[in-house]
């Protein structure tokens, strides 16, 4: 297939593992960049093989080579130019949260429909087959009829100039990481007939930061009946990113089921019999970006598309509300 063509926005921290490595991998162009402060653009080009610094955001979305606009700005950016790059007649890989809140999520949603573009949630490690052998071993009832799903998404304290502390920024522990296990929740719909609804939640904000969840937690249940539990937090002493499926007849316990490429084991128990499967430290992001150039160049779907989006934001807020905190509201640009 023909090398897809990226045009990025800005240069973001997360932009190295989630986009230039796996263009290198896969042979995508990274056609241009453009960032708020011109030297790091140009830095960034430099060490990323970027054909072209260009002098603003919406000069990437304009380009006539760009076909599909990566999109990894602070959270609260995400949904604005995302609807910029629609505009454009551009197709989105967006870092997650794919919008600040769920009414700006149907509009992008819905403006991407109108337009006939895809954008794109970038949950990467749903594209990796560590997250796929969870789910087929849960479906094959090796262990049993599904009892009970945890997903824990904790994390050491960023920065204190860090923009994931900014709530007019769509900051917090669940926009930024908690998604992650409110998605992997969520993958179970299918097996466990729908989407879960949210019973409780309870969070909390450190007094330098009010406003914006420094950890919160959550309970959800599945029509079937089935519970869920999740733990996220930007306020914790270690890096915990695992998920937990328990069965009538034994778990599944993946440790790092977000980020496989640094930790693969899906370990199965069931009885005294334990098992430890290994699909590979391959990254996350290059099979979605896989995904992407096969979505743009023969029109496979992808998993995390905008419907799915708009649900993952739904539940986000449903949490938010349980635990009686405000949703986001929607940056201006």
């Amino acid at each position: 297939m023909e090398p897809l063509r990226v045009g990025v926005l800005g240069a973001a921290r997360i932009s190295d593992m989630a986009i230039v490595q796996p263009a290198r991998s896969t042979g995508t162009r990274l056609v241009c960049v453009a960032a708020r402060d011109p030297d790091r653009a140009r830095e960034f080009a430099d060490a990323a093989d970027v054909e072209r610094v260009l002098a603003t955001y919406q000069d990437v979305i304009d380009d006539p080579e760009v076909e599909v606009v990566y999109n990894p700005l602070p959270n609260g950016l995400h949904g604005p130019w995302n609807l910029r790059a629609i505009a454009a007649g551009k197709h989105v890989l967006t870092e997650k949260p794919y919008a600040s809140n769920t009414d700006e999520a149907r509009r992008v949603r819905d403006a991407a429909a109108a337009a006939g573009v895809h954008v794109i949630e970038a949950f990467h490690y749903r594209y990796h087959p560590a997250m796929n052998r969870v789910l087929e071993i849960a479906e094959s009832g090796e262990i049993g009829s599904v009892t009970y799903l945890e997903g824990r998404m904790l994390m050491p304290p960023p920065g204190e100039s860090d923009p994931r502390w900014v709530g007019a920024l769509a900051g917090g522990s669940l926009m930024d990481v908690g998604c992650y296990a409110v998605h992997g929740i969520r993958d179970f719909a299918p097996l466990l007939g729908g989407e879960p609804e949210v019973v409780r939640a309870q969070g909390g904000h450190l007094p330098a930061h009010p406003g914006v969840d420094a950890w919160l937690s959550g309970d959800l249940v599945f029509p079937s009946g089935v519970p869920a539990h999740l733990e996220t937090s930007m306020t914790h002493g270690a890096w915990d990113f695992s998920f937990r499926v328990v069965g009538s007849e034994g778990e599944i316990y993946a440790p790092a089921f977000v980020l496989p490429q640094k930790d693969d084991r899906v370990i199965v128990t069931v009885g005294t019999q334990q098992r430890v499967e290994q699909p590979g430290t391959r990254s996350t992001y290059t099979y979605q970006l896989e995904a992407m150039t096969a979505l743009v160049r023969e029109g496979r779907p992808m998993i995390t598309d905008s419907d799915d989006a708009v649900q993952n934001m739904q539940t986000i807020d449903d949490l938010y509300a349980a635990a009686g905190m405000p949703t986001h509201p929607v940056s201006v640009i």
